[in-house]
């Protein structure tokens, strides 16, 4: 084995920490080791995209796996039962009666939760998900951690289907589906493990972000600005814990840190032991082809390209699907990571040219009368100007529709309503959707918010409503941006057969729309124009 670097598990390293060779992991990707002491966990709140994907880690490395939560429904449920999952409804004390090993506690979980009271009353063991995800599974990896606060998914996907092309069967966490693996966590042999680290806190009883229990030998910093204003007060309290991250970086680690933002640069500025590499600005860059000039060279319509440099040299020609400046950086941050386990960078490159995206973010839904609706995970001002800029460099001077529903925490809150308007400046139209009550009802004006568009912004609380607005407002070639982080409206309510005639997607006929896309299904179920019905 080339270098004098020490062994972690399969792989060498030099003292800098960079792989110098690695033992390519046998036996097909979806099998992890056997697991020395199998136990029986109880996950409260299980439906959460997070805790989801742990139970599916936890339950591939061979433990017994069992939950609850205050509203398990499809498609989570689904996908958990058939992994043979057992679901209970509600958090009644009863489960206690289940007497497993372990509970494993969900952020969802407050004081007051009557399970959870009853397991503090009996003084029963328990632990966040996060720390038992980095003591049962991460422990003895090297994890490759994806920390921003936008990207984190996408760039996550890229990161683990990069080191799957190359042959490295990484494991892997996304808080999303990755549509090149089609699932968004898997456990392997491989001593690889690639896994989106959020900022948002640990559980009730550990208010730290989650990614400080990953312990990453890699951390990719993608950005940071403010966000979660429900539990952050402000932008320096999200920067200090992204330093407590930044603490727990081996000196061999290497951290991939976004050369534009000058919060992250604020973060290292309090102290940095590891290795940083720069994209962006500094060591990595996106540059347009050589000889092609413009804002985005393409080699046709869905098409972009631009060339990849590394320390002044060139390192080869990205052509893919995706769009947007954001998702470039997302490449070259990806790239860099990649390489700091041993994947050359042209070789990652071409790995990307495959890279077929993950759902909902500019998922394309499909194609009536002319008219193409996207389906889009974005929530904040950034992620919505990103995401329409994108879309408007794939689509020219075709009109573009955005129908947004402002309904994370922060967004809610009204502490970023002031930024909406500029975020939404590229599109044609704008259709904004806050409900009148309940959970996810707004606690401020969205009509107001949107006045500065004039009249090509209009607000609506009734969801019918706006549906029979989109129609009647669609033409053919016409692009229809849906912009949300739950699903808009009647998320789990079962609708039955929601799209009444097949459209063409890629080539391919669909039937229906899934139900939890019921917005999606409604603007796609009836020909346009004026006297559409919701």
């Amino acid at each position: 084995m080339p270098g004098s670097g020490p062994f972690l598990h399969g792989f060498a390293v030099t003292p800098s920490g960079t792989i110098l060779s690695i033992q390519k992991q046998p036996g097909p990707a979806a099998l992890a080791r056997p697991i020395l002491n199998p136990m029986h966990i109880h996950i409260l709140g299980i439906c959460g995209t997070f805790m989801g994907g742990l139970a599916v880690l936890a339950k591939q490395a061979g433990h017994r796996v069992t939950g609850c939560d205050a509203n398990v429904y499809p498609p989570m449920s689904t996908q958990l039962e058939a992994q043979g999952i057992e679901l209970i409804e509600g958090f009644d004390p009863a489960q206690l009666a289940l007497e497993p090993d372990l509970f494993v506690i969900g952020n969802v979980v407050s004081r007051g939760n009557p399970l959870m009271e009853a397991i503090l009353n009996r003084n029963l063991p328990y632990v966040s998900g996060p720390q038992w995800l980095g003591e049962h599974v991460l422990r003895g990896k090297w994890t490759l951690a994806v920390a921003g606060t936008h990207g984190k998914t996408t760039t996550t996907s890229m990161l683990a289907w990069i080191l799957e092309d190359a042959g490295y069967q990484p494991g892997f966490l996304v808080g999303g589906v990755p549509q090149n693996f089609g699932v968004s966590a898997r456990v392997t042999e491989s001593d690889f493990f690639v896994i989106e680290a959020d900022e948002y806190d640990t559980a009730f009883f550990d208010k730290r972000s989650k990614f400080v229990h990953y312990r990453p030998r890699t951390a990719i910093l993608n950005n940071l600005e403010y966000d979660h204003a429900d539990i952050f007060p402000d932008l320096a309290a999200i920067e200090t814990q992204f330093h407590h991250l930044v603490r727990t970086v081996p000196e061999q680690g290497r951290l991939i840190v976004n050369g534009f933002e000058d919060s992250l640069a604020r973060v290292l500025e309090r102290g940095c032991w590891s290795e940083t590499e720069q994209f962006g600005l500094g060591d990595w860059r996106a540059a347009e082809p050589a000889g092609e000039a413009g804002a985005g060279a393409r080699d046709s319509v869905t098409q972009d390209s631009f060339d990849v440099w590394f320390g002044g040299e060139r390192q080869g020609r990205l052509s893919w699907a995706l769009q947007g400046t954001h998702n470039r950086m997302n490449a070259l941050a990806a790239i860099a990571a990649a390489r700091h386990v041993g994947v050359p960078a042209p070789q990652a490159i071409d790995s990307l040219s495959r890279f077929a995206n993950v759902k909902r973010r500019m998922e394309v839904r499909g194609v009536v009368d002319g008219i193409t609706v996207y389906d889009d995970f974005a929530h904040h001002p950034t992620a919505i100007q990103t995401t329409l800029d994108g879309l408007r460099k794939r689509v020219g001077a075709a009109r573009i529709l955005a129908v947004l529903e402002p309904r994370s925490n922060t967004m809610k809150l009204g502490v970023m309503k002031a930024q909406l308007p500029a975020s939404l400046e590229t599109a044609d139209l704008v259709f904004g959707y806050g409900a009148a009550s309940g959970k996810d009802a707004l606690g401020w004006d969205l009509a107001e918010s949107l006045a500065p568009l004039g009249a090509r912004a209009a607000a609506f609380s009734n969801l019918p409503e706006l549906v029979r607005a989109v129609r009647a407002a669609a033409r053919p070639g016409d692009h229809v941006l849906v912009m949300s982080n739950g699903g808009f409206g009647g998320v789990h309510q079962a609708a039955g057969r929601l799209c009444r005639r097949c459209f063409r997607l890629n080539g391919a006929c669909h039937a229906a729309i899934p139900a939890r896309f019921p917005l999606v299904a409604a603007v796609l179920q009836g020909a346009p124009g004026p006297g559409a019905h919701a």
